[in-house]
């Protein structure tokens, strides 16, 4: 049995990746957020109706492709802060692309989720939710 301070937060596994994968997933991330730049700018700028396909589909492959290398190194990110995060993120964006939702305000809190989950601090954003 695991004796727990208050500090102390169970956190999902970690496992080792190729280092030729982590670099990949640099400039996968690179790619994905010129996409997702785009696609966010067609929902809040005037003159841009819907994403451009070229964009969305970039967005979409690159979004992929990060889960699939997050998911080598943290085979439990679906119970994790972050993956819960990523799937409010899809879910915002798929209810604005079929207008469940305001387009403009559901993109927007989609980005600003993302952003958030994606940048705290370690021990919170791999503490398992479920």
């Amino acid at each position: 049995m695991k004796v727990r301070n208050e500090n102390q937060h169970v956190t999902g596994r970690v496992k080792q990746r190729p280092y030729w994968l982590v670099i990949l997933s640099v400039f996968v991330r690179a790619f994905h957020q010129v996409g997702a730049a785009v696609y966010l700018s067609s929902y809040i700028l005037a003159g841009i109706h819907g994403p451009p396909i070229f964009y969305l589909g970039l967005s979409v492959v690159t979004g992929l492709l990060l889960i699939v290398t997050e998911g080598l190194r943290h085979p439990q990110s679906y119970r994790e802060v972050s993956g819960l995060g990523t799937l409010i993120k899809l879910l915002a964006l798929g209810a604005a692309y079929h207008n469940y939702l305001p387009e403009t305000a559901a993109v927007s809190a989609a980005f600003i989720i993302a952003a958030i989950a994606a940048h705290l601090p370690k021990n919170i954003r791999h503490r398992l939710v479920f």
